[in-house]
């Protein structure tokens, strides 16, 4: 498993394995989530790549609108 160490900085350095697993560029905005003692670094993306993101979405079994509370 990868690891990384803090800087002085509260900086981190992202191992070289990981950043050839996941697309990352430099610069790129990354999202910081904190839960329950646990970091997670979420890439930011833009709105465009998710066109299409619920095209095979399935739409039954859904609640009517006047059975929801």
């Amino acid at each position: 498993m990868p690891q990384t160490t803090i800087s002085p900085k509260y900086q981190v350095v992202i191992p070289k394995e990981i950043r050839n697993e996941v697309p990352l560029a430099v610069g790129q905005v990354l999202q910081v989530i904190a839960r329950s003692g646990v970091i997670t670094l979420i890439p930011d993306r833009p709105l465009s790549t998710l066109r299409g993101f619920v095209n095979r979405l399935k739409t039954e079994g859904f609640r009517e609108k006047r059975d929801r509370s």
